[in-house]
């Protein structure tokens, strides 16, 4: 049974998701303040961590940023703090989504299992290059000039998505839609996975080559080939 493990320090917040959770099919191991969660990760690493921001002791960001320096499970954050410079600090730190509270449960289950299913294996082996950048599709691994790159779930979504459909300009609502499943949402979360891939995948980050700004529009991969 597909696993997520619940951070919250809020018992009957726990427990409505552990209802809604349930409910999806889902197995629910929960935990009360930083330290249990991170215990209980490393006892048990799930498939999704929903993880709230403000826990006593070890906080959410701090939480999320050890759980990746071992782990690209996906990671749901969930936050009073509804600024955009909040929610960019906690896509900076590797989360996959974010869900401000006060939020529905049901919400929640559904961004739960929409983010399970994409990074779910693929069916068919299926590889994308470009040059010495090479996506594995069913191992969803990525590397760069043989040595493996470090991708969060959504991370690898967005890559796998813009090589797919290389010198294409995509607005960044459009890349809410179509890599993150948001018919809304802020476009900054665009903005914070583009300039992560960046310092993955091109050569300087700070003159992009592959991963380019359209001005006025969004964003496009452009291919680099045998350059690359």
């Amino acid at each position: 049974m597909t696993s997520v493990l619940v951070i919250e320090d809020d018992p009957t917040t726990r427990e409505v998701l552990r209802r809604y959770l349930t409910r999806a099919t889902l197995e629910v191991t929960e935990a009360g303040t930083g330290t249990e969660g991170l215990a209980a990760f490393l006892s048990a690493p799930p498939d999704l961590v929903i993880l709230d921001l403000m826990l006593p002791g070890i906080d959410g960001l701090d939480v999320c940023e050890r759980i990746r320096r071992s782990s690209e499970v996906p990671i749901m954050i969930l936050t009073a703090l509804g600024s955009e410079s909040d929610r960019v600090v906690g896509l900076e730190q590797g989360a996959d989504d974010y869900v401000v509270k006060p939020f529905s449960p049901r919400e929640v289950t559904l961004r739960a299992q929409r983010l399970l299913r994409r990074t779910a294996p693929e069916r068919a082996p299926s590889t994308v290059s470009d040059g010495d950048l090479e996506l594995d599709l069913s191992a969803r691994r990525a590397t760069r000039a043989g040595v493996e790159l470090a991708m969060t779930a959504r991370e690898f979504d967005l890559l796998a998505f813009l090589i797919s459909h290389p010198d294409q300009a995509f607005r960044r609502s459009e890349l809410l839609r179509q890599v993150w499943d948001w018919d809304f949402g802020d476009d900054s979360t665009v903005t914070v996975h583009v300039r992560r891939l960046r310092e993955k995948v091109e050569a300087d980050p700070s003159r992009p080559r592959r991963l380019q700004t359209v001005w006025g529009v969004g964003y496009r991969y452009q291919p680099l080939g045998a350059d690359g």
